[in-house]
């Protein structure tokens, strides 16, 4: 796993990049947001969607909800980037429009999108 630490409009920003899944359940987002923590001192998190497991994106399997919880109670907010076109669950789709409308959790297409919603997000 590599971290890129950039600076947006004034706010430190982690991007994460690696060849494996980093989220795999609630103690890997823990453990990365605390990685991030450590090691830029960033409390804003961009992620590629396929770094994430599968069964996150499954709200029947409370994986999203306890790490959004986790993240909100340290402080971190997070932006996941891909394709979200593949998938057709209602719920699901209703989860990422209300995180979008929110300011700690976003689901969008691009890194450079991801970027500038934790940029702007208060």
């Amino acid at each position: 796993m590599q971290i890129e630490h950039i600076q947006n409009n004034g706010i430190g920003i982690a991007h994460i990049t690696a060849q494996e899944l980093v989220i795999t359940d609630t103690q890997s987002a823990l453990d990365l947001a605390m990685s991030v923590k450590y090691e830029t001192c960033a409390s804003r998190i961009a992620i590629s969607k396929d770094l994430v497991c599968g069964e996150f994106f499954i709200l029947s399997s409370g994986v999203a909800g306890e790490i959004l919880q986790k993240y909100i109670n340290y402080h971190v907010k997070m932006a996941i980037y891909g394709d979200y076109s593949r998938y057709t669950s209602k719920p699901l789709r209703d989860f990422i429009y209300e995180s979008n409308q929110g300011k700690d959790f976003f689901f969008v297409a691009t890194r450079e999108v991801a970027l500038e919603k934790l940029a702007q997000a208060k």
